[in-house]
């Protein structure tokens, strides 16, 4: 798990912003039922932001981000991988991930990307993004692969490894924003990573912050505020660049 479950996205709050927001249980094309945050802005919208979480799936830190997208103007829906496994109902905080990680395959992540995707095209929207942290990071870019619609993906200490074998049908922008210090991605990782992009003709930025670790985009990270306030900017500009 990237964040501890009290932790939230070091983003400043919109005050008076007008958003709405709902728990919803969205089902699949392969039959799955699975539970996502929904977060829309009150005014008008064109954009929607898929969030994909780290390894734990749905919790407060993943709604919390949407709804600061939804206070910026985007439609974001944050999901759960673990329906097929886990239910949709909420969990404790006690909930033991890993079994079901373990059973859960790449084509499934991205089964409930495509149907998240469904959700904010019968909303109207007309550009789509995903933004991923760890886990959902390199699915984040691996969506691209799989997902024509997708205008641009968002990877936050994304794992290069999980994306390489996908990387020549990535078919949308990459933002890859990594920690320099990160035990868990090494600066060789990620060269490799920039190295396939290159290879492939790939639109790409991939920023290593330095001294950063893994989880940095924490509120409880204040050491490391300015990569963090860095890392929304960045994010910000390619989705309005997109």
């Amino acid at each position: 798990m990237c964040f501890e479950l009290d932790s939230e996205p070091p983003i400043p709050r919109i005050s008076g912003a007008a958003v709405s927001h709902d728990d919803v249980v969205l089902a699949s094309e392969d039959g799955n039922h699975f539970a996502a945050f929904q977060a829309l802005p009150e005014e008008d919208f064109s954009t929607g932001i898929v969030i994909l979480p780290d390894v734990r799936g749905l919790y407060r830190f993943y709604e919390e981000l949407a709804l600061r997208f939804a206070e910026r103007g985007y439609a974001a829906v944050a999901f759960d991988y673990f329906g097929r496994t886990a239910g949709v109902a909420k969990r404790d905080d006690d909930f033991e991930y890993g079994p079901h990680v373990d059973a859960l395959t790449p084509h499934q992540v991205m089964e409930d990307v495509g149907t998240c995707l469904r959700l904010l095209l019968g909303l109207d929207c007309t550009s789509f993004f995903t933004v991923g942290f760890c886990f959902g990071g390199s699915n984040s870019w691996v969506s691209t692969a799989f997902h024509d619609e997708l205008d641009g993906a968002v990877g936050f200490y994304g794992r290069p490894a999980r994306a390489l074998p996908f990387v020549p049908e990535m078919g949308a922008p990459i933002l890859a924003l990594q920690g320099g210090a990160d035990q868990a991605i090494s600066h060789l990782d990620n060269l490799e990573f920039e190295r396939a992009l290159q290879e492939a003709g790939k639109e790409y930025e991939l920023i290593e912050y330095e001294g950063a670790p893994h989880s940095f985009f924490d509120r409880k990270q204040e050491e490391f505020q300015d990569a963090s306030d860095n890392a929304w900017r960045r994010t910000l500009e390619f989705i309005e660049s997109h």
